[in-house]
């Protein structure tokens, strides 16, 4: 409207707009990568167009161990009831064959006792009934075998193998589905995101590693990858590209001890895939940082892996982990609650590469921290002062019985000097 009555010149008003344009910074959004492993150690793969299904029934217990709980279920109730209605249909044409099922034989005329093969089986309701017997070794009393018939006996001793084969592939299935390696990967904790910051002079990258139960990790160790997209000089795109990237440990192998919650620290130096990496580039880096932690479990003796991964949104350039673990009359305690929680710190925003051509710039960021520490903490005094003495005013005023009455003095000469006391 004020460009429109030429109170404002349109030039002006024109140019004023471009240039606060320019000030805002412009936020593209990017399209989000996929993850390579979540969070919560889960690999984001799919198999896709697989031919050779059959090579999956090679290895069936294998298999059987990586269904679905409710699949297990099912096929470890349907081995049970198949085997028991196959075998019953073999006790009832054993039966059959042997006349046991003929009426004339329940209460025989002659004076020879007629022997069946199996007591008190004859239909197949009975025959079942003598499966379950047979298989699960329960005995009623009822129903026996008898020396009557070797087919019989060949029947008995083939379902009770087989009754053992189903057992121990089932039994071994749900046991090693209840007690497999990723359920103790469940108490092994990743800090949530992960800082950069400088250590001992050098910009590192550092994430909180803690196990939740008692029962230790033995041989824990560490490993880092980076998982990126890149192109060969020949020009061949690899979307997955892993590198190791080694783990700042002070003993020369690579276990820790997972006593208490740990920071591992990797040190950014030329052999790291970040030493270029500054922190204006690190939110334009397609990049993932894959942290697997491998170790045996004390109690199972089963080894365990747990795994997380960082992204360049979950990574905190100068910030640092706050201390967890106290010593508490006697006992050191650690905090959970501060598991992920960090603080900001001073650290150049530099790359690695810059920070070793220019050492200065470290002095020079520790130098500005310092000032701007020490000026916050003059700001701070002189707040708490101000407001202690505008408190006090505010209660002279409040509270008359607090304000001091003058007092006159008489001197020698007679003169009169009033003062305030």
């Amino acid at each position: 409207m004020l460009a429109r009555k030429s109170i404002i010149p349109e030039e002006y008003v024109l140019a004023r707009i471009a240039a606060e344009n320019l000030r805002k910074p412009r936020i593209r959004d990017r399209p989000r990568k996929a993850r390579f492993i979540a969070k919560n150690g889960a690999c984001n793969l799919a198999h896709k167009n697989i031919r050779e299904q059959g090579r999956f029934l090679q290895d069936i217990f294998t298999t059987l161990v990586d269904l679905k709980w409710r699949h297990t279920l099912v096929i470890f109730t349907m081995s049970f009831l198949c085997s028991w209605l196959l075998f019953a249909m073999m006790w009832w044409l054993v039966a059959f064959a042997h006349g046991d099922m003929d009426p004339s034989t329940e209460n025989p005329t002659n004076s020879t006792k007629w022997t069946p093969c199996v007591t008190c089986v004859r239909s197949f309701t009975s025959a079942f009934l003598f499966s379950i017997e047979v298989q699960v070794t329960i005995g009623f009393g009822g129903r026996m075998m008898t020396e009557e018939c070797p087919l019989a006996i060949t029947v008995l001793i083939l379902q009770n193998i087989v009754g053992l084969i189903i057992n121990a592939v089932m039994l071994g299935c749900i046991f090693m589905k209840t007690a497999q390696a990723h359920r103790r990967a469940e108490t092994l904790i990743f800090s949530r995101q992960a800082v950069i910051a400088v250590r001992n002079g050098k910009l590192c990258f550092m994430f909180r590693v803690g196990d939740l139960r008692k029962s230790m990790i033995i041989s824990a160790s560490v490993r880092i990858q980076v998982v990126r997209k890149t192109t060969t000089p020949e020009g061949e795109v690899i979307p997955i590209h892993q590198v190791d990237i080694p783990v700042d440990n002070p003993i020369e192998s690579n276990n820790i001890f997972l006593v208490a919650p740990l920071i591992i620290c990797h040190v950014i130096d030329k052999r790291s895939p970040l030493y270029d990496i500054s922190a204006a580039d690190l939110v334009l880096q397609d990049l993932e940082l894959i942290v697997i932690l491998e170790g045996v479990v004390e109690t199972t003796g089963i080894t365990t892996q747990a795994r997380t991964s960082y992204i360049a949104e979950e990574i905190l350039w100068g910030h640092r982990f706050v201390p967890i673990v106290t010593e508490e009359e006697g006992v050191y305690a650690v905090d959970y609650s501060k598991f992920g929680n960090t603080v900001k710190v001073a650290a150049p925003r530099c790359s690695a590469r810059e920070l070793d051509e220019k050492p200065s710039i470290l002095i020079q960021t520790l130098q500005k921290s310092e000032l701007s520490h020490q000026n916050s903490l003059r700001k701070r005094n002189s707040m708490r002062r101000n407001n202690s003495i505008r408190r006090s005013n505010s209660m002279r005023r409040t509270n008359p019985s607090l304000i001091v009455p003058k007092v006159q003095f008489i001197t020698p000469e007679g003169s009169q000097s009033a003062s305030e006391t």
